[in-house]
This record gives structure tokens, sequence and C-alpha cells, in this order.
């Protein structure tokens, strides 16, 4: 799955970069979900929007997305993902697990064993997320997580198919 998560652009612009994205993720059947855009996310046919924590109830997003589009929501506490539950969500995105830059503004890691509990306390797929990369895996599956959402895991190495690799290869070995 790939989240079209660019804060900063106007409103064209992320409807064309999502229609370019759009271009790869379609033909290879990867939904494409767009970061608390619903309305772009509905203009793109995209596959669904991922809300943040504080963002529009995804009972409301529901309502305007139908029943077929996915609805992601990222949570920080295990009552986060329990109440992202109650509303509707399809997934849930849980973090930082692992200390990371982009996650400073959550507050502090807040482990496996947060991750653990949240995935006992629902039925939907939990997605662990912050400071993720490879070697985690392992720790990350035995905690129950139905898999992991990384940024700079990908996006700050110097060679991006051979990171992507090896996430995708750890995600297939059972711990």
């Amino acid at each position: 799955m790939v989240q079209l998560r660019e804060k900063d652009l106007n409103t064209r612009d992320l409807m064309s970069l999502g229609r370019d994205i759009l271009s790869v993720t379609a033909p290879r059947r990867v939904p494409l979900l767009v970061n608390d855009r619903i309305d772009v996310a509905l203009a793109l046919g995209a596959d669904g929007v991922h809300l943040r924590s504080d963002s529009m109830p995804a009972a409301v997003a529901r309502r305007l997305l139908g029943p077929d589009r996915l609805i992601g929501m990222s949570a920080h506490s295990v009552e986060e993902v329990v109440e992202a539950e109650s509303q509707g969500t399809d997934f849930v995105v849980l973090g930082p697990i692992f200390a990371t830059p982009s996650k400073i503004p959550y507050g502090p890691p807040i482990g496996l064993d947060i991750l653990a509990e949240a995935v006992r306390g629902t039925s939907i797929p939990v997605f662990a997320i912050g400071g993720v990369t490879a070697q985690h895996i392992p720790d990350i599956q035995r905690a129950g997580a139905f898999g992991i959402a990384v940024i700079s895991a990908i996006l700050g190495a110097g060679d991006v198919p051979a990171a992507t690799r090896l996430l995708a290869d750890g995600l297939m070995k059972k711990p």
C-alpha cells in the first residue's frame, strides 16, 4: 500500500502527484491512500484515506467515502486503537514504536509491549510505525502486528529498491 502524504502541496499539485502515483500503483493493484484529504481521494478515485488521530472521525469519513474504500487511522495509544476500531476504520497505524525524528511531536516511543497490547485489544489490523527497520521486523511480528509502515527506512536509504526488498524479505520470514 502507498500513502500519498504531502501536507505542503496545494490541491492542484496534490492531484497531479496523485495521478502520477496512480499510474504506477493501479496497474500493479497496489492500493493508494491519500493522507487526510477525502476530497482528493474521491477526485482521484484512490482506494481510500489515512486519517490523523485528531482528524475527522472515521465514521464521518465512511459516510463520505462509502463502504468500499479503505480508511486507516493513526494512533498513539491502545485507547486510540480501540476508538479507531469503534469508529469503523479498516486498520490502524500505531506508533512511534521506536525513536525516529519524524515522530518526535507524538511523544516518546511506546515500544513493543504497547504494540502487543493494542494488537490483543482489537480485531482490525495494526501496523507498526516509527523508527522501524528491517532488523525490527521479527520483534514486530512477535508482538502480533499485521505489518509495518515506514518512511525513512525507504526514503532515507541510499539504494531505495534494495531497502524496499530488504523490508519485504523481512516481512516474508516467520519470527
